[in-house]
């Protein structure tokens, strides 16, 4: 099912979504006018109070794209610009605008008599700016959108819900589109759509919305077509699937979440829309479990929550989730599009389809290739966490974007990580020196994957890889200065030459070999069995070195490969793990280490 074909089933399963025709837009304030176009009242129509006042979600119109510099307006609500011809920004062309959205409604609504249109049509004509004034006026309604209510209706809808707006509506939003041809969607003869509805909620796109579908220069078109006929989709099928989109990209729409720069929505497609629902909640926790909270998991109204909770668990314990849930595994088809902003347009980073039951095997097996001990001390950590230690400073904007799209697209289809991801989790252990559980679980992710090795999960004490075992003897240079200079070390040798001694060993190591030899002989005056368990651990490392089969063999190589330097990393953490495990189980009862 391609991408839009997809998006316009959707739209059959959006609760209480919009008719055709109409789009859901932000609304911040209502104008509730008397039968001779009097203003009756000016209502703030937002939720919540000051800076935390947020815009209602309300079905009108249907908006479009304003490209160029001629106004458009819409039909029965729009910006302050264009209703009242005021705008907090100066440079903003309020008067053209203004009489744009004039123009509009004078003309469609020239033969009307329905007594909310005609209340609407006199307040226009009787409308001046210059009466734009507090306290009636608020300044906050500058730059919001509007619409309108007949004050002795008001409890019933607004003029645009009135059964001849509607009819007027259809009227003018059809006039475009006589011509019919074949539906790329929907394989139906139909009006076709020359521009699609904008895409909205796409971070970092433009305000005004961005097309999936779009032909505005002439090097974009083909035999002569102008715009949405170079791809015709009909009207129907290119509201269905702009209005389920932008629902989705809607904020705590449930069907989103935020992957670098590729803001991700998801939707499941069942005949059980109960299995379909959980799926979708199921989903969206292996991104972000943070919504769960311990309140969630107690209260007894949100057992729903428990129950995705307590399901989640499994999954991540590897339960197949036949066993967890069955219905899932059967007819639930699970659809996931990654959208970033480029210029007017939104580019596509990754687009998966597939049964729900085969997305979370391969959820699972990412889980398996990640795991290593000791685990996070948070546990199994949400897939965002990962990402944070790719980037500088931790932070989500550094994430570099085409390396999100491309991990994320490896871990739902179960195929090779990127090797940028790779190179960004060496580059941070170098600049920072820190060598955590989630970057060894990427590495160690990396080597099963990519290069098809037997990484293990905790400290193997008989792998022979170099790069593994010059990670494990970093480590216990580490270890043997702690010993010699007390466990409170503000920095350690980790600090200084971890990056050199994991790409160029050869420089780095005969320095650490000699200040360990200095650090041993303090040991042997303050603890000479530890002394002696330092001196085990290193000659057990360098046997494995130097085999005896090998004798001449160079344990200190001039450089490390990529894959070595990630070898590395996971034997030093392995190593290090390891000491601090024993460390703390010799420590006596009440004591910490």
């Amino acid at each position: 099912m391609t991408i839009l074909s997809a998006l316009a089933k959707a739209y059959d399963r959006l609760p209480d979504a919009p008719p055709f025709g109409f789009s859901s837009e932000k609304i911040g304030f209502v104008i509730s006018l008397n039968e001779d176009g009097s203003v009756f009242d000016v209502i703030d129509w937002r939720e919540g109070e000051g800076k935390k006042a947020r815009l209602r979600l309300l079905p009108v119109p249907a908006s479009f794209k304003r490209p160029g510099v001629t106004p458009r307006a819409f039909f029965l609500w729009d910006n302050s610009a264009y209703v009242l011809g005021v705008s907090s920004d100066e440079s903003k062309d309020c008067a053209s605008r203004h009489t744009a959205f004039k123009e509009l409604h004078f003309s469609a609504l020239k033969d009307t008599s329905d007594i909310g249109l005609l209340a609407f049509k006199h307040f226009l004509e009787e409308w001046d700016p210059k009466e734009f004034q507090p306290p009636r006026w608020p300044e906050d309604l500058k730059d919001q959108n509007v619409v309108f209510a007949l004050e002795s209706e008001r409890h019933i809808g607004f003029l645009h819900d009135r059964s001849e707006a509607r009819q007027i509506w259809s009227r003018i939003s059809s006039s475009d589109g006589e011509d019919t041809q074949v539906c790329l969607v929907t394989g139906h003869r139909a009006p076709v759509a020359r521009l699609h509805q904008a895409i909205k909620g796409v971070w970092g796109g433009q305000v005004a919305g961005g097309s999936i579908v779009s032909f505005n220069l002439d090097a974009f078109t083909s035999y002569g077509h102008e715009q949405g006929d170079n791809a015709p989709v009909s009207e129907a099928a290119a509201f269905a699937y702009t209005t389920a989109l932008n629902r989705f990209l809607e904020r705590d729409s449930g069907h989103r979440i935020q992957i670098a720069d590729a803001s991700t929505v998801f939707w499941a497609d069942a005949t059980d829309i109960e299995a379909a629902t959980e799926a979708e909640a199921i989903f969206g926790l292996f991104f972000d479990d943070t919504g769960v909270s311990e309140e969630d998991r107690q209260a007894e109204e949100r057992a729903s929550a428990r129950k995705i909770a307590t399901k989640l668990e499994q999954i991540r314990q590897g339960m197949p989730l036949g066993q967890i849930e069955p219905r899932l595994t059967e007819g639930v088809r699970f659809f996931i599009l990654g959208l970033a902003p480029n210029a007017a347009r939104l580019s596509v980073r990754f687009y998966f389809e597939d049964d729900f039951g085969h997305l979370t095997a391969n959820y699972q097996r990412f889980l398996s290739d990640m795991h290593v001990e000791p685990p996070p001390r948070e546990g199994v950590p949400p897939l965002w966490r990962y990402l944070l230690e790719t980037a500088v400073l931790g932070k989500r904007e550094n994430v570099t974007p085409n390396l999100a799209g491309e991990w994320m697209r490896a871990i739902l289809t179960g195929t090779a990580f990127p090797l940028t991801l790779m190179s960004s989790v060496l580059t941070r252990i170098r600049a920072d020196g820190e060598v955590n559980a989630l970057r060894a679980g990427i590495l160690k992710a990396l080597l099963i994957r990519n290069f098809k090795m037997e990484a293990p999960v905790a400290l193997d004490p008989d792998n022979t890889n170099r790069g593994y075992l010059l990670g494990r003897l970093f480590a216990l240079y580490e270890e043997i200065q702690r010993a010699a200079l007390g466990g409170k070390v503000n920095a350690t040798i980790k600090d200084k030459f971890y990056g050199s001694a994991s790409a160029t060993p050869r420089k780095v190591f005969a320095v650490l070999e000699s200040g360990s030899s200095n650090h041993l002989a303090k040991v042997r005056k303050t603890s000479p069995g530890r002394e002696v368990n330092l001196q085990k651990a290193l000659r057990g490392i360098m046997d494995l070195m130097t085999p005896s089969e090998d004798p001449v063999r160079d344990p200190f190589p001039v450089s490390l490969t990529a894959q070595e330097q990630a070898w590395f990393g996971l034997g030093y953490h392995h190593q290090r793990s390891d000491f601090f495990k024993k460390t703390t189980e010799l420590a006596p009862e009440g004591e910490t280490a």
